[in-house]
């Protein structure tokens, strides 16, 4: 079981921190949740394997989450809202810790990540909308921290070189916006 200890720390680092902003009307608003959870005796992570079946990113391993719509009136609610359809966590289930960098994605949405942890002890009764997502994944954070599972690359991106980081786990890998999510949450649990 992962210490309270552990989970103080982290929700004091991700509630204190100040996450840069990007200014970019013109781009489609979306939000994500890395929702942290208890999962055989210690905290995991939990992912989502998209469908075939999604108009982007078909088969990529990403957070639950997707666009805002004007009735969420909120990009925290679209974050909730979507954990809710893509994978069944009620709302009430989740404890927000606050938010991580916005980034642009490959698709151009404006991504506004969320951190926060599912409070109902596991097994949680996950029912994943078989529309949107193929499979869930729950990866310990410690696999996550460990360096034999990372893979970093020099990417030239538009003119501009740049370390990206990518995360395997078991047959997958977990890579694009979603590790650069993981990236930063890790670098700042971890400072």
């Amino acid at each position: 079981m992962p210490s309270p200890a552990q989970l103080d720390d982290i929700r004091a680092r991700v509630a204190a921190y100040r996450p840069a902003s990007i200014d970019e009307p013109a781009l489609a608003r979306a939000a994500v949740l890395l929702p942290l959870y208890q999962h055989a005796g210690e905290l995991a992570v939990l992912f989502t394997v998209r469908s075939e079946l999604v108009e982007h990113h078909k088969g990529q391993i990403s957070f639950p989450g997707g666009g805002y719509d004007a009735a969420d009136g909120d990009l925290r609610v679209t974050a909730l809202r979507e954990t809710w359809e893509e994978i069944g966590v009620a709302r009430e289930h989740v404890e927000l810790f606050g938010q991580l960098d916005e980034m642009v994605t490959i698709s151009d949405f404006l991504v506004r990540p969320f951190v926060g942890l599912i409070t109902q002890p596991g097994p949680y009764p996950f029912v994943h909308s078989e529309v949107e997502v193929a499979q869930i994944l729950e990866v310990p954070l410690r696999h996550l921290q460990h360096a034999a599972n990372v893979v970093a690359e020099e990417r030239t991106y538009q003119g501009r070189t740049m370390m990206t980081y990518s995360y395997r786990f078991g047959d997958h890998l977990i890579w694009g916006a979603t590790a650069r999510i993981i990236h930063g949450f890790l670098d700042l649990v971890q400072r």
